[in-house]
């Protein structure tokens, strides 16, 4: 059986070296490209793909996580595997929670990335290794790790929004907001913002500005 894929991915370079490796194989069809999130939406809806390889950063516009989002939430959609640089809680979560497949680093060697993609394509999940150990952590110590919702907070914290944005931006209230800030603090061992944003980043829960 021919797996039929989307490469999603902002960069030409990291495209034509996909494209690169994935027709070597004799089961892979490489049918479009897509250099932006909305066009990976669009070109997925239209039919005729099985896998798609989504970045998460594409720059001003939809993010990837959205992005696999909107393809999963269609009946008979594609399977998304996503394939960054980012390993962090942050990202993981949030392309697991939109509907990824699976979930690989772009240093994955050829035959990894290979596998994945039939993994994907079998309606099973495809995790590297080191994103497996970090979900897997976070089974492990479910009361130290960061909600979904903490996660947001302390990443626009990191952005340097007030409270007061936070709130707005998130539709909580400042209540709710402070009271996420101090879970986060408890959990991360800290007593301040800055802090916070810096045991965090040093743990890969979220990632650097």
């Amino acid at each position: 059986m021919t797996i039929r894929l989307l490469l999603a991915d902002d960069h030409p370079v990291v495209r034509a070296g996909l494209r690169a490796v994935l027709s070597a194989e004799p089961d892979f069809e490489i049918v479009a490209e897509a250099p932006t999130a909305e066009a990976a939406v669009d070109r997925a809806g239209a039919g005729g793909v099985d896998v798609v390889l989504m970045d998460l950063q594409f720059g001003p516009g939809m993010h990837g996580a959205q992005a696999t989002a909107a393809i999963t939430a269609r009946p008979g959609a594609p399977r998304v595997l996503v394939l960054t640089t980012y390993d962090t809680d942050a990202d993981i979560l949030a392309a697991v929670e939109a509907g990824a497949a699976g979930y690989l680093l772009k240093d994955a060697p050829p035959e990894e990335l290979s596998a994945a993609v039939r993994t994907a394509a079998s309606g099973h999940s495809a995790l590297a290794p080191s994103v497996a150990d970090r979900l897997m952590d976070r089974m492990r110590t479910p009361a130290a790790a960061l909600s979904r919702r903490e996660l947001e907070v302390l990443e626009l914290v990191r952005d340097g929004l007030s409270n007061h944005r936070i709130s707005k931006r998130l539709f909580l209230s400042q209540a709710t907001v402070k009271s996420h800030l101090v879970h986060i603090y408890a959990k991360l061992g800290v007593d301040s913002r800055t802090a916070a944003v810096a045991a965090a980043t040093e743990r890969g829960v979220i990632r650097r500005r």
